[in-house]
């Protein structure tokens, strides 16, 4: 009888050990979320220049040469952008954070004593509002991960170093998980490398789809700004679902300044290259890339951005990818291996 209390009283002492244990481990990981985010920011980087590097390494090239032509000529290719629109964009961008707020004065002054005119006072004190506690966070988030020089340098030499080994840090991050689960891990960081690269690749190819259409049929139309507007949607394209609608926001209201009808045809404009984008661009792209469920990213981004702020809104897309890829192939389909009848 006695030796079965001990045994009860030294599995509750060894219950709560690992209880504290886990607390405090989480508690760590918590403090550190703004580096945990960076490094995974020096992952997707890493992937984007890796899929720069595949049709090189794909003809024999050697990985060092390879990566060092690509990170030399997406430097002059920054460079060559910046030297020929810098100044442009530069103006335009400039331009629309003068107008923006006269564009909202005079859409306010147009729907006084109107039904809409409380509903507009509402929204633009809640934009004001969301505003700065968006420009709060990111500054937070500029602190936490680091806004200094030496931590975007940091940034940019880790995606190089993954990008230079990824075998290396694949193979360390194997030695972590048990022996048995090493084979089926492996296969899953695989999968979600590639699913990673291939989602990076198209997003990017639509992210300058959407700018350049937005840009032109802005210019077509006499919205000012046009090339910041594109600039503007083609960012903001990255985050999928409420980045788009959020572009569309600056537009219309400048496009108001000009007319209603002019704000009719902007708002048409965005309806068709989103459809355009969602039916084309998309599917083109990103049809080797992993489908992930609308109702599914746009949860995802809404618990990225409460637990992380802006950093969470920007990295919840390839989050999710490479989340639902390892959920897909370390669980989903053991358990229909499991379920399957024996012959």
């Amino acid at each position: 009888m006695q030796s079965t209390y001990r045994h009860q009283t030294f599995t509750e002492k060894a219950m709560i050990v690992l209880a504290l244990a886990l607390a405090v481990v989480a508690l760590v990981l918590w403090k550190l979320v703004g580096l945990l985010l960076l490094i995974f920011g020096a992952v997707v980087g890493a992937c984007i220049l890796q899929t720069c590097m595949t049709p090189l390494l794909k003809r024999g090239m050697p990985r060092w040469l390879a990566l060092m032509i690509v990170v030399v000529g997406l430097t002059l290719l920054l460079a060559g952008i910046s030297l020929a629109f810098g100044s442009q964009v530069a103006s335009e961008l400039e331009a629309l954070t003068s107008l923006l707020p006269d564009a909202w004065e005079q859409l306010q002054e147009r729907l006084q004593g109107t039904p809409l005119e409380p509903l507009m006072d509402n929204a633009g004190e809640r934009a004001g509002s969301m505003f700065e506690n968006g420009i709060a966070q990111f500054g937070m988030v500029v602190v936490s991960m680091g806004g200094s020089l030496v931590n975007f340098f940091a940034l940019i030499v880790g995606m190089i170093y993954f990008a230079a080994q990824p075998s290396v840090y694949r193979h360390g991050l194997l030695l972590l998980a048990p022996i048995k689960s090493r084979s089926k891990l492996a296969d899953a960081l695989d999968a979600s490398g590639k699913a990673l690269r291939f989602w990076l690749g198209g997003q990017l190819v639509a992210m300058a789809g959407t700018g350049i259409l937005v840009g032109v049929s802005m210019w077509l139309i006499g919205v000012p700004a046009p090339l910041g507007l594109g600039l503007i949607a083609g960012v903001l394209d990255f985050v999928p679902l409420v980045g788009p609608l959020i572009a569309a926001v600056p537009a219309l209201l400048l496009a108001y300044t000009v007319s209603p009808q002019t704000a009719l045809f902007a708002l048409i404009a965005y309806v068709i290259i989103q459809q355009i984008e969602g039916n084309v661009l998309q599917p083109l792209v990103q049809q080797h890339a992993v489908s992930l469920p609308p109702a599914m990213l746009l949860f995802s981004l809404f618990a990225a951005s409460t637990l992380f702020g802006v950093a969470g809104v920007l990295l919840a897309a390839p989050l999710t990818v490479i989340g639902f890829v390892l959920i897909n192939e370390l669980y989903v389909q053991r358990e229909e291996g499991d379920q399957s009848p024996v012959e």
